[in-house]
């Protein structure tokens, strides 16, 4: 079964290790299903180093009004 076939319309997810969020380094998400049982996913992301900083402080507003 592929990563994508254990996607549904109802699951919810967790992003496991986002303090750990970075360029070039996968991401683990935990699938939560309807049932109670749980899928554990590694996926790729696309997001740069300023991308990250944005999502971190919320926005890019954020973290200009924060000055950085």
């Amino acid at each position: 079964e592929s990563d994508y076939d254990k996607i549904l319309e109802d699951n919810t997810f967790n992003f496991i290790d986002l303090d750990s969020f970075s360029p070039n380094k996968q991401l683990t998400i935990e699938v939560v299903h309807s049932d109670g049982s749980i899928d554990i996913i590694k996926t790729n992301h696309t997001y740069n180093a300023p991308q990250i900083e944005w999502y971190k402080e919320g926005s890019a507003l954020n973290l200009i009004k924060k000055g950085a």
